[in-house]
């Protein structure tokens, strides 16, 4: 074989590589995005908000085959988490089996997240209650672990509350309620507690509350949870390829 021959099916040989690889690599950024897309529209089904879902390192081309993601991370869209404002959300699911069956459109084998919910985001999801209107600041003192709620100007009137975690729920205590030394109304201190309560009850796939905790810049809460299965989208919001299962591969 000449010189010239050889170099000519070498250089064949690279073209067909470099062809090979940019379409092995077209085809991950493809099945990705779709399998992002997806994923993110199953945990938005769940979560009932917005989300920014990230793979983990395992190509999704091999996903074809067994249909196993080993972590997926997500993060909220920072503008609202149900009925809590501002609240931010970071969550990862572990060993995620997309296989369909008739519980659900798959199952994952563990999660945890970490949510961080600033005073502005309180202060703005009670404000918008009517019966959290008269509540004009709110502020968070991590040497006490409480929240002070300042009603009407001037800081006239205002009560704390302590969120504490029970039996894997946040629950709000509190104390220090008055008005000029005077009690201030009941269904104002229940409302706006009813109203933060429920900010901190939002636990998505199955998890508990483990730990809360309060800075000066507002709330931190930790979650945790074993296997869960994830729920069919609704039938509205399915497109039509991902009838059925997630449709990442479908």
């Amino acid at each position: 074989m000449t010189q010239p021959k050889r170099s000519r099916l070498t250089t064949i040989a690279v073209i067909v590589i470099a062809a090979l690889v940019a379409v092995l690599v077209g085809a991950e950024v493809y099945v990705r995005n779709r399998a992002t897309t997806c994923l993110a529209q199953s945990f938005e089904s769940e979560l009932g908000t917005g989300v920014d879902v990230d793979l983990s390192w395992k190509p999704v081309l091999l996903q074809l085959l067994d249909r196993q993601v080993p972590s997926v991370s997500f993060d909220s869209d920072d503008t609202a988490f149900g009925p809590a404002q501002q609240m931010q959300v970071h969550a990862e699911v572990q060993d995620v089996d997309l296989r369909d069956s008739a519980e659900g459109a798959g199952t994952i084998g563990s999660s945890r997240a970490e949510i961080e919910w600033p005073t502005s985001g309180i202060l703005e999801t009670v404000q918008s209650q009517s019966v959290g209107a008269l509540v004009t600041d709110v502020t968070a003192d991590e040497s006490t672990g409480t929240l002070t709620f300042t009603v009407g100007g001037q800081g006239l009137a205002e009560f704390t509350a302590r969120p504490v975690v029970d039996n894997g729920i946040v629950t709000v205590e509190t104390t220090d309620a008055s008005l000029f030394g005077i009690g201030l109304p009941t269904a104002l201190v229940d409302g706006v507690v009813q109203i933060l309560t429920s900010g901190l009850q939002q636990y998505p796939l199955g998890m508990q509350a483990t730990e809360v905790n309060v800075s000066d810049s507002g709330v931190q809460l930790a979650l945790e949870g074993g296997h869960f299965v994830m729920p069919e989208a609704p039938e509205g919001q399915q497109q039509p390829e991902q009838q059925g299962s997630c449709g990442l591969l479908a």
